[in-house]
C-alpha cells in the first residue's frame, strides 16, 4: 500500500475511534498510549482467530491443533510435560505453546480465551474456574550464594531475614503467604529488588545482591553451582491448581489433553 491511502485509512480509524493513535514526527511515526492498546488488542484478536481456525480444522480421526498453557514458575510444569509426552505418541499433530507469568497474567490470558489451561501457584481464588488441585506442593525457601552466612544453616527462620537484603517475587511483595510467614509487611523489610522470573533474579543473587525467596527446584544448586537453597522453617508450602474456564468449549486437542491429565492424577471423570 502506498503512503497516501495508508495515511488516509489511519486518519479515518482515528476519527472513528475518537482517539489519536499516532504521533507523527518529521522522521518517524510512533504509537500513542491508545495506539499501543489498540495494537495489543488487535494482536490478541488475531491470536484468537488463528487458534479458532486450528481448532475447527481438526478432525475426529486425526486429532491435531494447538494447546495453549500458561503457568507460574514451578517444578510441577514437569507434570504437563509428562502428560504432553504421552499424548504426543498418540496424537503427534498436536502442538503446544507455553506462556510463563504470575497468577494475574495467567488468569488474564485465560479469561480472554488466549490459553486453554493455567497452572497457578499458591493461594489464588479459583472459584470462577473449573479446576483440579494437584496432589503435590512446592516448598518455599531462600536462594543465596554458597558463601553467604545463612548458607551454613539447614533451614531459614523469619528472624534470619529481617535485616537482610531481600529479593521477592512481585506477588510476594504485594501480599501473600510469604508476608504472613515473614511476620512483617514487605514494606517494612529491606526489599532491594522484586522479580517476575527467578531465573533472571538468580543472576543478581550470584553477585551477592541479596537473598531471594523462591520455590525449590527452579534453579540448579547442585554440583559446582555458586548458589544454595535452604527451606523455610516452619515449612511453607505452595499449593498447585490446574484451571480452565467454566463452561469451556474445548477443542478436540484440548479435550484429549485434559482427559490425559485426569488419567495421570487418577481422576475418573472425563470431558466427553
Amino acid at each position: 500500500m502506498t503512503q497516501p491511502p495508508l495515511s488516509r485509512q489511519l486518519k479515518d480509524l482515528e476519527d472513528e475511534l475518537g482517539k489519536k493513535l499516532l504521533i507523527r514526527g518529521s522522521k518517524k511515526v510512533t504509537l500513542t498510549e491508545d495506539g499501543m492498546l489498540l495494537r495489543k488488542r488487535a494482536e490478541e484478536m488475531i491470536d484468537l482467530m488463528e487458534k479458532t481456525k486450528a481448532e475447527l480444522t481438526s478432525s475426529d480421526e486425526n486429532i491435531s491443533g494447538e494447546i495453549y498453557i500458561g503457568g507460574g514458575e514451578t517444578d510441577a510444569v514437569s507434570l504437563f510435560a509428562q502428560t504432553a509426552g504421552k499424548l504426543q505418541k498418540k496424537y503427534p499433530q498436536i502442538h503446544y505453546h507455553i506462556y510463563s507469568g504470575d497468577a494475574e497474567i495467567v488468569m488474564e490470558k485465560l479469561d480472554k480465551g488466549l490459553i486453554d489451561f493455567g497452572l497457578l501457584v499458591g493461594p489464588v481464588d479459583v472459584s470462577r474456574y473449573d479446576y483440579m488441585r494437584l496432589p503435590v506442593n512446592d516448598i518455599w525457601g531462600v536462594l543465596m550464594r554458597k558463601d553467604a552466612p545463612l548458607a551454613e544453616k539447614d533451614v531459614i527462620c523469619a528472624e534470619d531475614l529481617w535485616d537482610k537484603p531481600l529479593i521477592l517475587s512481585h506477588q510476594a511483595y504485594s501480599g501473600s503467604d510469604i508476608s504472613v510467614w515473614l511476620g512483617k509487611d514487605a514494606h517494612r523489610l529491606n526489599v532491594v529488588m522484586t522479580y517476575n522470573l527467578i531465573y533472571n533474579a538468580a543472576h543478581f543473587v550470584k553477585t551477592g545482591f541479596g537473598y531471594a525467596i523462591t520455590l525449590d527446584k527452579l534453579i540448579n544448586t547442585t554440583g559446582n553451582s555458586e548458589l544454595r537453597f535452604r527451606p523455610l522453617y516452619p515449612t511453607l508450602e505452595a499449593g498447585l491448581c490446574i484451571v480452565w474456564k467454566k463452561y469451556q468449549v474445548f477443542s478436540r486437542a484440548s479435550k484429549q489433553f485434559l482427559n490425559q491429565l485426569r488419567a495421570e492424577f487418577g481422576w475418573e471423570s472425563h470431558i466427553l
